[in-house]
């Protein structure tokens, strides 16, 4: 039997989606590109900015991984579109730490209290609590209180345990307990 083979398809080297413009302020700086409409803003932090801080876990908003904070909001970067972020200002854990000054204080307290292990959903716990260490409000220090501040993160590592000493710890060393 003489098979003939079948011509390869062309693949295309773009998409076909057509361009949009975004600008925001990433992380204290502004940025434009020119994104699919489809494009999610966790590929966008990722493979446009190069800032891969922000991690992918579940890719349908539930383990929290991806938070960021948008205009201050925490927000799971996998369910937003980069172009619903046009003109906002975003933070992705990159920004936390402060240069020469070190660690932020909820990043100096997961590290005394041994909040991560593996260290995948760290930065979505950091970025969800950053949101209430600097909203201004007061902070329920309570297991409960503090078991609510996190309820929008998954863990499968630590058991939560030191995740819990680690945001007392935070609010200690910020003067907030």
């Amino acid at each position: 039997m003489n098979a003939r083979a079948l011509p390869r398809p062309q693949i295309p080297v773009n998409s076909a989606d057509p361009r949009h413009a975004v600008t925001l302020t990433v992380n204290g700086v502004e940025v434009s590109r020119e994104v699919s409409p489809r494009m999610l803003l966790s590929d966008f932090i990722r493979h446009e900015l190069g800032l891969t801080g922000t991690h992918v876990g579940c890719e349908h908003g539930v383990c929290g991984a991806c938070t960021v904070l948008i205009d201050g909001v925490s927000a799971r970067s996998c369910l937003t579109l980069a172009v619903q972020a046009d003109g906002a200002e975003l933070r992705t854990v990159e920004a936390l730490a402060d240069g020469d000054a070190g660690l932020s204080v909820l990043q100096q307290a997961f590290a005394e209290s041994h909040a991560l292990q593996c260290g995948y959903c760290t930065p979505g716990f950091l970025m969800a609590l950053t949101e209430h260490f600097e909203s201004g409000d007061p902070l329920d220090l309570s297991d409960e209180g503090i078991r609510e501040m996190i309820a929008g993160n998954l863990c499968r590592c630590t058991g939560y345990a030191n995740i819990v000493v680690a945001v007392r710890r935070a609010a200690e060393l910020s003067g907030r307990s």
